[in-house]
């Protein structure tokens, strides 16, 4: 696994306990088809939560969460629609998440779960 890839893996699983932690149940984890992945499918009180993780090591790019491209969000929405249609719904409520995670060697991994963002 390149680094990443390894870092990514690890944004993941410490979004996915992040979340968790704060009372979301984790439906699904890395959902993918043909057309892309889906990082993590979350619920939350009542709403099915469709949850983009950014990991990033430091901020020479910008932030993690700025890497949602406006095509990076178009894609997710369309992959959200393709695994609500292979489940059983209703689906009445929906959202869209972004969990921004900056990791470095010296200090606690930085944490930003932004609901809602598109």
């Amino acid at each position: 696994m390149g680094h990443n890839a390894a870092l990514g893996a690890h944004g993941e699983e410490l979004a996915a306990r992040y979340l968790k932690a704060a009372g979301m149940e984790i439906v699904c984890r890395n959902w993918r088809c043909r057309y892309g992945e889906l990082d993590l499918v979350v619920r939350d009180a009542g709403v099915t939560a469709f949850v983009e993780v950014k990991t990033r090591s430091g901020l020479g790019y910008g932030t993690p969460a700025e890497a949602v491209t406006y095509d990076k969000r178009q894609r997710i929405r369309r992959l959200a629609l393709l695994w609500l249609t292979e489940q059983d719904g209703p689906w009445q409520r929906i959202r869209f998440d972004v969990v921004s995670i900056l990791l470095s060697r010296t200090d606690d991994p930085v944490i930003d779960h932004l609901r809602a963002v598109f």
